[in-house]
């Protein structure tokens, strides 16, 4: 577990959490990492959530063994990082805290307390001298919060890169990273792709050999192929060839012309992400959305306006700043359809966005015009 023999793994697994951030389902659970340099001085990188707060100290005092502990680098104040920063502060009274200067801020709101007398304010560029490790420090603000920091170590070649290049589940879970990774960044830095853009440009300046992220696996090997995710996740580049189709019915027949349209697409050979928006975990459709270049909304009317679960499903869009895709509709409705423009005008504010001018339009139930508009539109989208 280890990075090296003197950058020492202190991280805990979380097998206890069912929801991330009150939000994200987590079947495989969270790892809150942290690491310990040894040197000349001794340099935590990151605390953990506070319900591990009493394991992680353990591990540290393991691995320190006798020696104190000279310096707490915080790159990250979301409590799930930051959560054991005032109990290590009071077991370990000669610490000195480095963290930018609206980390400093956000202690004194979470913990009342500012650490004035035994605190370094790190700016971009400023270092810390270990010994044979420097540790030099950029500047990542919204990626995802404002005070964030990452730290590069030159001795080793070691990012540690704070939320970025983080995923989802516990590191004693075997999973496919990139699934995860994708669901993460989109789900939790999406928005601020224009930053993590920023923060990928600082760091192509770098030799980097190893990433630390706060969250997944430590990066060894084929660094190229986890640095072109994020530049393709960064600048909202689809992924993959395919269509996500996302549907939200109140009786079945909405749900129809989806699966018709996914059926339709599967006999073209296109790649077909088919989500229930009512009964899906709306995390992995976003994941979807972005992943791939064309997207199908599928809605009841409902109230005069869309049926809630579109409604929610696209405000999770436009709010990550969904863009440079194609879009196509499909609405429903018995007496008044109106899901179409309700969906149409969501979407207005995003960029380089194609939304389709034909609607498919079903009254009730689908009628032999609708099933050859939906064979029309899935050779339009193939």
């Amino acid at each position: 577990m280890h990075v090296s023999e003197n950058i020492r793994y202190i991280g805990v697994n979380d097998h206890d959490i069912d929801l991330f951030e009150g939000q994200y389902i987590v079947p495989n659970g969270m790892a809150y990492n942290s690491y310990l340099i040894l040197d000349g001085k001794t340099c935590v990188m990151d605390t953990v959530d506070s319900r591990f707060c009493d394991e992680w100290m353990a591990k540290l005092q393991e691995q320190l063994a006798d020696r104190p502990l000279d310096y707490l680098v915080v790159q990250h104040m979301e409590p799930d990082h930051s959560g054991s920063v005032a109990k290590l502060l009071a077991a370990y009274p000669q610490t000195t805290v480095v963290a930018s200067a609206k980390a400093f801020t956000m202690m004194n709101q979470f913990f009342g307390e500012e650490y004035a007398d035994r605190r370094i304010v790190a700016a971009e560029g400023s270092t810390l001298d270990l010994g044979s490790h420097t540790l030099t420090f950029v500047t990542a603000p919204m990626v995802h919060w404002p005070e964030v920091l990452v730290t590069y170590e030159s001795s080793e070649k070691v990012l540690f890169s704070a939320d970025a290049f983080g995923k989802f589940g516990a590191l004693d879970a075997e999973e496919d990273w990139a699934c995860e990774a994708r669901r993460y960044y989109f789900g939790i830095v999406g928005k601020y792709g224009a930053q993590a853009q920023a923060l990928l440009k600082k760091a192509a300046g770098l030799d980097i050999q190893t990433i630390c992220p706060l969250h997944g696996p430590v990066l060894k090997e084929d660094l190229g192929y986890y640095i072109g995710k994020y530049q393709l996740w960064t600048t909202y580049t689809p992924e993959d060839e395919g269509v996500t189709v996302a549907y939200a019915s109140i009786y079945g027949h909405t749900a129809a012309a989806a699966q018709l349209l996914a059926e339709e697409l599967e006999k073209l050979g296109v790649k077909v992400a088919l989500h229930d928006l009512a009964r899906c975990d709306q995390a992995e459709t976003v994941e979807d959305a972005f992943r791939y270049p064309k997207l199908v909304l599928a809605a009841s009317t409902y109230n005069n306006d869309v049926f809630p679960f579109m409604k929610t499903f696209i405000h999770h869009l436009t709010e990550r700043n969904y863009q440079s895709r194609t879009v196509a509709l499909i609405e429903n409705g018995t007496w008044a359809p109106n899901a179409a423009k309700v969906m149409r005008g969501m979407l207005e504010g995003c960029k380089n966005l194609t939304v389709l001018e034909d609607v498919v339009t079903i009254r009730s139930a689908m009628n032999a015009e609708n099933r050859e508009a939906i064979a029309k539109l899935a050779q339009q989208l193939a």
